[in-house]
């Protein structure tokens, strides 16, 4: 999956789990401004890590602030 796959698919996930509308997404969009607190981000990314199958190391988790953040962790992961 490329770069735009993986951001629609990440996009689709933090719409259904902060229940967003996903129009109004994009890599800019810092999960705090949409109302995720930690455990939110939690659960985003426990969805990111089975919808994609890869496994975010703890040193990527912290810098996740922004979808683009979570696609480019995403991307690492896989190879």
């Amino acid at each position: 999956m490329d770069h735009d796959g993986i951001l629609e698919k990440v996009i689709l996930l933090t719409s259904e789990e902060l229940e967003v509308d996903a129009a109004g997404l994009g890599e800019d969009t810092a999960f705090k401004d949409l109302g995720a607190d930690s455990f939110d981000l939690l659960e985003l990314v426990t969805s990111f890590e089975d919808e994609f199958a890869a496994t975010l190391e703890d040193e990527e988790l912290n810098s996740i602030a922004t979808i683009g953040d979570a696609v480019r962790a995403i991307e690492c992961c896989r190879g």
